[in-house]
């Protein structure tokens, strides 16, 4: 799936990503491909996300919101 990682300042990520989790409000969630339409918002924690190459990366934000929508994640971050 695509997925783009936006903060104010700069884009963080912007590539393929196997799964996505994300530290959801109510809990942490995970986004696999095909994942059905989701807006939410996020509070601080890490965005942890598996490349294709099965390596995994991490980004800290503070909050923000994800959207999951046709096979692509935007994840809007502070």
């Amino acid at each position: 799936m695509d997925l783009q990682i936006i903060t104010p300042d700069k884009e963080l990520f912007k590539g393929q990503a196997k799964r996505v989790s994300v530290p959801g409000v109510d809990g942490s969630m995970g986004f696999l491909d095909h994942h059905a339409p989701l807006i939410t918002v996020l509070k601080a924690g890490e965005v942890k996300v598996l490349l294709p190459d099965n390596r995994t990366e991490s980004f800290t934000l503070k909050g923000g919101v994800v959207e999951v929508n046709n096979n692509k994640v935007i994840v809007l971050a502070e």
